[in-house]
């Protein structure tokens, strides 16, 4: 008994328990708590007290967060036994989507008014005579088989999705992680963390549920594929170099002699799980579905969050994994970036509808920022990470706004015809519009403009000028079609039957930020673009 004691007690001895430095992972864990709390807030309160609960839990998380980003300001250093980074571009990408997410939030709980149909399951319960408002984009039962009869009852008894909030938390927790990881095994596990919550979400939305379901669907299957190639990416990589740590990969590439069939096949297959995610072409099969399904306030933090947390995962891989082979995956990354731009702009000016019109939109944006990742210098980090703050506020703005023009049952107007003469009818709305509109264009005077010279100036200082010569002529077809949704508000006739605009104060508000903002940064950007230069350091 003394000689298995003795054993067992070298044993843990030679087992040294992991340093966690819980502050500078703050942020992270801030939220992914909040999101602990709510799944049990949603557990154990009585229902009308759910929906204020989670509002404020979450709200008060994000800021939380984001206060401790900002107290982290300068830190350059790594945690859990090297496998998150704590750097200026982790710190910076961080901020952004925190600032993301709580605008987001502020979409998300929008309340509006429930119908009250004369007669069905629930009808005259007393939860429906006192029950006006619910969140106006998710579906109250999101288990029920769509138009049936437990979906009627829970929508005219008031039940509120607050489900929701915990699944974005957790959704937002991965996606602050996934830039942030510094080791391939803890950069998967993020991306299936913000993967999981999001497909559900895709399916909630209140309207158009088979088409809300079938969106979730395919993001699933597709996902599900990319990250098997994430995965497999992994395994080649780690036979190639034995580490799956960032560094460690740099360094094994440095000492290697011979050709790194290995580590290039596996980068290739880790691009798939990340270019996907990003919505580059060949991957963006399921960018237009899942945008134009999902609850608008859910398509709008993908759009916005999902391209900035997997941008900043592409970049830390490539420029401190693999920096070392640079010479093999900037030609390919180069043809992504082309077509992405191409084949973006040319199927967005085919769309009749505007939430399929920004998902191409998004991707020829997508194409824009690879031309600055194709640099893999200091200038394409900067202005990456200045083009992903600008982009994704923008984003967030005009997705608020398509929110806002209704058909006569609620339904959101998204065909182009239905917004004829809105800038007669609410000239504010469609300024705003226009405003973001013109920047996505690369417009001057818009921080649109500021952020697009950024990535092809940092292209063209690293001899790629070709690529930036194809950037200009996909920016000019792309701005084919955003003026024509201009034209088509302020210069054409209304229809005969006009949608109604509707103004809840929190889509509002998520809209004037963010024309506000890109009015700021397009003509005072230097600040902005200051502090992207100091923040793009990368630590290994």
């Amino acid at each position: 008994m003394s000689a298995e004691l003795s054993a067992g007690t070298v044993l843990a001895a030679t087992v040294p328990a992991p340093s966690i430095e819980y502050h500078v992972l703050a942020p992270i864990l801030i939220v992914f708590g909040a999101a602990v709390v709510g799944v049990l807030v949603d557990a154990f309160f009585p229902r009308p007290w759910r929906y204020p609960a989670q509002l404020v839990l979450t709200l008060a998380a994000l800021g939380a967060a984001l206060v401790a980003v900002l107290l982290l300001s300068g830190t350059a250093t790594t945690a859990a036994v090297g496998a998150v980074a704590v750097d200026g571009v982790t710190l910076f990408l961080q901020g952004t989507l925190l600032i993301v997410g709580i605008l987001s939030v502020l979409f998300v709980a929008e309340r509006g008014p429930l119908p009250r149909p004369r007669s069905g399951p629930g009808t005259w319960s007393r939860a429906a005579a006192t029950a006006d408002y619910g969140m106006d984009a998710f579906t109250p039962q999101a288990s029920a088989v769509p138009g049936s009869g437990a979906e009627r009852s829970a929508a005219t008894a008031g039940i509120t999705p607050t489900e929701v909030f915990p699944l974005l938390l957790l959704a937002l927790g991965g996606l602050l992680l996934f830039p942030a990881a510094n080791d391939l095994l803890t950069m998967f596990v993020a991306l299936e963390v913000l993967s999981l919550p999001l497909y559900l979400l895709c399916g909630l939305a209140r309207r158009r549920r088979l088409l809300s379901q079938e969106a979730a669907l395919k993001y699933f299957l597709l996902g599900a594929f990319s990250s098997a190639f994430f995965l497999y990416g992994v395994a080649l990589l780690y036979g190639q170099t034995g580490t799956v740590r960032l560094a460690g990969i740099a360094d094994a590439l440095a000492a290697e002699t011979g050709a790194p069939t290995l580590a290039l096949l596996g980068v290739a297959m880790l691009a798939v799980g990340l270019l996907f995610k990003i919505g580059a072409v060949p991957f963006q099969a399921w960018v237009p579905d899942v945008y134009q399904g999902a609850p608008t306030p859910i398509t709008a933090f993908m759009a916005a969050a999902t391209k900035i947390a997997a941008l900043g995962a592409l970049l830390r891989v490539l420029s401190v994994g693999v920096a070392e082979i640079a010479d093999d995956w900037r030609p390919v990354l180069a043809a992504v970036a082309v077509a992405t731009m191409v084949v973006g702009a040319i199927l967005a000016i085919t769309q009749t509808d505007m939430k399929r019109m920004l998902a191409y939109s998004s991707i020829a944006h997508t194409g824009f920022l690879l031309t600055a990742l194709v640099a893999a210098d200091d200038r394409g980090i900067a202005a990456t990470l200045f083009y992903l703050f600008v982009y994704g506020l923008g984003t967030l703005g005009a997705f608020a706004i398509v929110s806002m023009v209704r058909e006569a049952d609620g339904t959101e107007a998204t065909a182009l015809s239905r917004w004829a003469g809105l800038g007669r009818r609410a000239p504010w709305l469609a300024t705003m519009f226009a405003l973001l509109l013109l920047s996505f264009a690369g417009i001057p005077i818009t921080a649109g403009f500021v952020a697009k010279f950024a990535v092809f100036q940092a292209a063209a200082g690293s001899d790629a000028g070709l690529l930036v010569i194809v950037g200009v002529l996909a920016s000019a077809i792309a701005a084919f079609f955003y003026i024509r949704v201009i034209v088509l508000m302020f210069f054409t006739d209304p229809p005969a039957d006009p949608p109604e605009i509707v103004g809840p104060p929190a889509a509002t508000t998520v809209a004037g930020i963010a024309a506000l903002t890109t009015l700021i940064f397009g003509i005072v950007p230097q600040p902005l673009l200051e502090l992207a230069d100091r923040a793009g350091v990368f630590v290994r």
